[in-house]
């Protein structure tokens, strides 16, 4: 039997495929090769859009941030875990890693949580372009961290903490007579000495001209008011704390308040 042409024979079958790999070329050409080749682009993008230097500093960088962290919170592990092997023989470079800006204490969790309003002021002893000496006022340090703060739905750690945590490794260093106790209390000392530097010179408090050759900090100390239920009763006394005259050295206050 003779097929026609066009019927469903050889001729058909040949156009047929034609037709079939004709859209299949249509597919492979169309908005579907197009999205394909924009989830190549997409793949290539961040840092494997890099070229191969800038991936190598890249994955440098990441590693050295990954390391830093963990040595960093391996510290502070160590510091606030009991007493061990590892502390006992390396405490002295886990200190030096910790203090004084990462200490860590559970004050807030205490049986007798602080109960005290401490303001912490400072004033400086200036010499002036003149050739004379002026001492400033007090500035009260605590009081300018609280309006930071008051209303700031994100005050930052140096608001909240910096001169609290300085003044409290301060007195946990030293006797009621300022005299230091042990080797931390120099320490102490250098970093409250290098707040108020640069507390001092966000105030201003020199001239034009004028040196910055000693500070000096005191403290006001008052009770909480307890609530009325508790029953309890404390004193309304404000106790006055009145640090030494620390000299600055000449680098500090070069880079401080001069």
């Amino acid at each position: 039997m003779r097929v026609p042409p066009g019927g469903c024979g050889t001729g058909a079958t040949t156009d047929a495929g034609m037709r079939e790999r004709g859209w299949m070329d249509a597919y492979d050409s169309g908005p579907g090769a197009r999205h394909g080749a924009a989830d190549g682009d997409a793949a290539r993008s961040g840092v494997a859009a890099l070229s191969p230097r800038y991936q190598v500093g890249a994955a440098v960088a990441l590693a050295v941030v990954a390391a830093v962290v963990s040595v960093h919170l391996g510290m502070t592990f160590l510091h606030v875990a009991p007493s061990n092997t590892v502390t006992k023989q390396h405490g002295d470079v886990i200190d030096d890693w910790i203090y004084p800006e990462f200490e860590q204490n559970w004050k807030l969790f205490a049986p007798n949580p602080l109960q005290q309003n401490i303001s912490v002021q400072v004033r400086a002893e200036l010499s002036t372009a003149d050739g004379g000496v002026r001492t400033t006022g007090w500035y009260d340090l605590s009081a300018a961290d609280g309006r930071a703060i008051d209303g700031n739905p994100l005050p930052s750690h140096t608001q909240q903490n910096e001169l609290r945590r300085a003044w409290d490794f301060y007195t946990a260093t030293h006797d009621s007579d300022d005299r230091a106790v042990g080797l931390r209390g120099a320490l102490s000392e250098a970093y409250l000495r290098r707040i108020a530097v640069l507390r001092l010179a966000r105030a201003g408090a020199a001239g034009a001209g004028d040196v910055l050759d000693q500070v000096q900090y005191r403290s006001r100390t008052s009770a909480v008011e307890p609530p009325d239920w508790s029953g309890e009763q404390v004193s309304d006394r404000t106790e006055v704390r009145e640090l030494p005259w620390w000299r600055v050295p000449a680098r500090e206050a070069d880079g401080g308040v001069a």
